[in-house]
């Protein structure tokens, strides 16, 4: 996590501001973040949360103010910028970013944006190795040892989930612009390509395998969702690609930034469902905030499309054609994350 100092007492902060006329909050954030962080990249405009502090004002008096947090995926880091000499930047650990901050709101943002439980979820051992461990023993190995492999499901999850991960960071520079489409649009197809060999694994393994961590229907249907997503992804570059679009409204570009976010928590999720009885709160957690990003994109596909209908609908058709399109497979992408997340509330109601 990158922090910033502040102008006058030094401590470490996070990039803020007041609210601009004329733009989203979440676009504010970024605008922010490029004065004084110095970085840019898809915004989510579904805020994490937020949180409370005193700033003193000109006139001496110490008020409270509320600031609401959106997460940002850098993805270029200035060397130079408009306030580089009155700051300092730096990237922390997320736990000593949680540290470094005098907020305690702001402390507990930080540490829940990255809990405890992601990294405990991947040293626990998966269902063969429990069993072999178990108080059964010696008397119960022989047996275990003739019985099929239970299969890494876990870890196939997890490699879909950051295959996923990557095509949306690809997906949301292609929507930034610039002279790297071509690559952008290559990158998202490779990555689905690389989904798709994970997903046949997992559905070949799900048929040989005698022993599951969870019923057969819920890992089908599960990495079935998790690779709808992807597959809007590409079927979004291949729409760009075909009808040469080269700008994008902001509407898309916000889109863009809930579908990296979403796709960041769905990689957090996944290793969570190792130990699904521990992780069950911290889960659901997760699958809440899916829902609500599904929710605000639905709006924000809304605004956008009315905005492109009243500008282009009667004046140039296919140019509304188009943007409907992409707004459509937008959509669909952020659909098939909240299809996971309902998969997931599934797993944890019966195995929790």
């Amino acid at each position: 996590m990158l922090l910033v100092t502040s102008r006058e007492t030094k401590r470490w902060v996070i990039p803020k501001g007041n609210p601009m006329n004329g733009i989203g909050p979440h676009a504010a954030a970024l605008q922010e973040a490029e004065e004084e962080a110095g970085v840019s990249g898809p915004v989510c405009p579904t805020p994490l949360g937020s949180y409370r502090y005193r700033k003193k004002r000109g006139s001496g008096a110490s008020l409270m103010i509320d600031v609401d947090v959106f997460p940002l995926a850098v993805t270029r880091e200035f060397p130079n910028w408009k306030e580089q000499h009155q700051r300092e930047r730096r990237w922390f650990t997320l736990a000593e970013a949680a540290g470094a901050v005098e907020e305690p709101d702001l402390s507990e943002l930080i540490r829940s944006f990255g809990a405890s439980e992601f990294t405990a979820a991947t040293r626990r051992t998966g269902l063969s190795a429990a069993v072999t461990q178990s108080k059964v023993g010696s008397m119960f190995a022989w047996f275990q040892r003739l019985l099929p492999r239970t299969g890494n499901f876990f870890g196939m999850f997890e490699a879909h989930a950051a295959t996923v991960a990557k095509a949306a960071d690809a997906l949301a520079r292609l929507l930034e612009g610039g002279p790297a489409a071509a690559e952008h649009i290559r990158e998202v197809t490779e990555r689905e390509n690389d989904a798709d060999e994970i997903t046949r694994e997992v559905l070949q393994t799900v048929r040989k395998t005698f022993l599951t961590p969870f019923d057969r229907g819920a890992i089908s249907d599960l990495i079935g969702s998790m690779d709808d997503a992807i597959d809007e992804m590409q079927a979004a570059v291949n729409a760009i690609n075909l009808y040469e679009v080269q700008t994008f409204q902001p509407e898309m570009k916000d889109m863009a930034g809930i579908v990296v976010d979403a796709a960041r928590v769905l990689s957090e999720a996944m290793p969570l469902l190792r130990d699904v009885g521990a992780n069950g709160a911290r889960l659901h957690e997760l699958t809440e905030r899916l829902v609500r990003m599904e929710g605000h994109a639905d709006e924000i596909h809304a605004a956008g499309l009315k905005k492109t209908f009243k500008e282009y609908g009667g004046t140039d058709t296919l140019k509304f054609v188009v943007d409907r399109e992409i707004y459509k497979h937008l959509e669909r992408i952020v659909d098939a994350f909240e299809d996971v997340a309902n998969q997931i509330d599934g797993i944890v109601i019966d195995h929790s």
